[in-house]
């Protein structure tokens, strides 16, 4: 009888630990590894003034307007018909964002450029790029009631968003970001793990 219960209370610690407390069959995954963050302002601060020339080029500034309506081309005009941003940034009513853009850049030049999220920022957190100094973009960027309720690793995997990398890719006649995503994604990174400091002005 001694020898049942024992084996009983060892298959229960195997199950246990195989399957977890709550009989979940997917394995547990580890805790991601804290972000290290060796602070370096000079660096920091070096690192977000690249970043700022592709976070106010067109291929980012035009979806990230300081009013309701996107801009569109390279000289950031106001689009054409004036879609909204909408509650959710998708559009509204018959004017939605996917009405146009596509999952995919329509052929031609100039058309709509496509992502199957093509959308502005939501209402309630706009994530304003037009107008602001470095100092005002990179203090927003940290701020995680304006910059989407993201943490330093999430803003950290954001420089491979879909829509982020869209910039690269807007399809005939419109100019790119002004350094490669390669070299963005570094200076965003060395920004952020070097404290992410703003610049004076």
């Amino acid at each position: 009888m001694k020898a049942v219960i024992v084996m009983a209370i060892v298959l229960s610690m195997i199950a246990i630990m195989a399957f977890g407390l709550n009989g979940d069959s997917e394995p547990k995954t580890a805790a991601p590894a804290p972000l290290k963050i060796k602070k370096d302002s000079i660096a920091s601060v070096a690192a977000f003034k690249q970043v700022y020339r592709v976070l106010m080029s067109p291929r980012c500034m035009n979806c990230h307007p300081s009013g309701d309506v996107p801009l569109q081309g390279d000289d950031s005009h106001l689009h054409t018909m004036l879609p909204k941003r909408g509650l959710d940034g998708k559009g509204v009513l018959a004017m939605k964002c996917a009405n146009c853009h596509q999952p995919e850049n329509t052929p031609g030049l100039h058309t709509p450029p496509g992502n199957p999220n093509w959308h502005l920022p939501p209402a309630d957190m706009k994530m304003v790029f037009q107008g602001r100094t470095p100092r005002q973009l990179a203090k927003q960027m940290v701020d995680p009631k304006q910059n989407g309720h993201k943490n330093m690793q999430q803003l950290i995997e954001h420089a491979d968003d879909g829509l982020v990398l869209a910039g690269w890719n807007m399809g005939e006649g419109r100019t790119k970001p002004p350094m490669s995503h390669a070299a963005f994604k570094k200076a965003w990174i060395t920004w952020i793990t070097t404290g992410a400091y703003a610049p004076k002005k």
